[in-house]
């Protein structure tokens, strides 16, 4: 079994993929970042593009589960006390990059994202 990548651009196209895919016995990771900006290509969080290509990299070795990457917003949107993501009561973000394995307490914040080892750690914990 392969590991199954998708982008979605809101809460409720998030939580319709996990719900079809939660089952799934590689797990349900999640990667909640600030939406792309269409003129530069990237998001318009630092951290969370200087966290990307480190977590492409450790993805590589994941051989099964399910990636989800969704926008949270655009900056302005972030930015509001009462954005969705932030109070959803599974997500409960704080902060942008967060890893998440959906129905698990594992989670890996802004600071987390981009080192490499921590990621080997939340994604490969559990594959032989």
């Amino acid at each position: 079994m392969a590991l199954e990548k998708l982008t979605v651009k809101n809460l409720e196209a998030l939580l319709q993929a996990v719900g079809q895919r939660k089952d799934n016995p590689g797990g349900v990771f999640l990667l909640l970042c600030g939406d792309v900006v269409p003129e530069s290509g990237e998001s318009w969080c630092s951290d969370c593009v200087k966290a990307e290509p480190v977590i492409a990299k450790v993805l590589e070795a994941v051989k099964s589960g399910v990636f989800i990457r969704c926008g949270v917003g655009d900056r302005e949107a972030w930015r509001d006390p009462e954005n969705v993501f932030r109070k959803h009561p599974q997500l409960k973000l704080s902060g942008v990059p967060t890893l998440i394995k959906w129905g698990t307490p594992r989670r890996l914040g802004p600071e987390e994202c981009g080192k490499e080892d921590l990621l080997r750690l939340f994604f490969l914990e559990e594959e032989d």
